[in-house]
């Protein structure tokens, strides 16, 4: 077995614990996401523009998933086994998958806003999502890619068994590419489905029929990333060294948690996907239910 020190702040209970709760999140996420995904693949009724959303969603997440599961592993051997290279590469793949994710649930918001209040969806061709699709993929894997040439560093979390963007530097290259990730990749997709999403409530209120929560959807978003993205902003202007190991590593281990919950609402939760999920499941087809538009 290979020798190992541990990290600064961590006893061998708190390796266990949060490779554990790294395990369990992943293997939750990626049972449900993996679902999500042949269930598209498999189902030709539900292979529609909006469902497409859906389904890169859950593909981003799945990675995710996969880079939480690999920190997992590194946790329960105590240290990281894949040197200096397999953390910068860790911490690129990690850095698309949050991007693509958190650009697909304000896809969704949008495509949903025409879905319920407008007649446009019916009439656009299904090539334009799969544009859209590209876009976004290429859009993530491009700001992934930017620390890889030096705007930026990826590197050890505290617990040194995951990597991701070293905010620990506080540095010009730092600050500049990290408000920007923050300008494009939280702002800019909160206020799209704030938007979106307040749009389609006043129609549910005007139909009188709520055909699901519209306040989840950026909920479960800030919950699950903003204390970590907050703490991220901290380091722009402040030593966030000062934080405690402990507390710095909860709050990636909680934003990994996300997969699972945009599984429920955008996969389990959705009324035009979880019919195809059930007849994956079950090979019994349920009719996708009307949409009655506002006028």
């Amino acid at each position: 077995m290979a020798a190992y020190t541990l990290p600064e702040g961590f006893t061998e209970f708190d390796m266990f614990t949060f490779g554990t709760a790294l395990l369990v999140g992943g293997l939750l996420g990626f049972f449900l996401n993996a679902i999500s995904i042949v269930s598209f693949l498999t189902v030709k009724e539900m292979r529609n523009p909006s469902n497409f959303f859906v389904f890169n969603l859950a593909v981003a997440d799945l990675c995710l998933n996969i880079n939480g599961l690999t920190a997992a592993y590194a946790s329960y051997l105590r240290y990281w086994p894949f040197g200096q290279d397999g953390c910068g590469y860790h911490g690129f793949q990690g850095m698309i998958a949050v991007l693509a994710s958190i650009s697909f649930m304000a896809a969704i918001a949008w495509d949903r806003y025409h879905q319920y209040c407008t007649i446009w969806t019916s009439k656009i061709s299904c090539l334009y999502p799969v544009g859209q699709n590209g876009i976004i993929w290429i859009l993530s894997i491009f700001w992934a890619a930017v620390p890889l040439m030096g705007w930026g560093v990826y590197d050890f979390e505290p617990m040194r068994t995951c990597c991701t963007l070293d905010y620990t530097r506080g540095d010009r290259d730092y600050v500049t590419y990290m408000l920007t990730l923050v300008l494009l990749y939280l702002m800019f997709p909160a206020i799209t489905m704030l938007s979106c999403y307040d749009a389609i409530y006043k129609h549910f209120k005007k139909i009188h029929h709520h055909r699901f929560n519209t306040n989840m959807p950026l909920r479960v978003m800030l919950m699950c990333w903003g204390p970590y993205v907050l703490m991220c902003i901290y380091a722009c202007f402040e030593n966030v060294k000062v934080v405690s190991p402990k507390l710095r590593m909860v709050l990636p281990v909680v934003a990994k948690t996300n997969p699972i919950f945009n599984a429920l609402l955008y996969s389990f939760g959705n009324e035009f996907y979880r019919g195809g999920v059930w007849h994956f499941l079950t090979g019994q087809k349920i009719v996708d239910p009307l949409i009655k538009k506002s006028k």
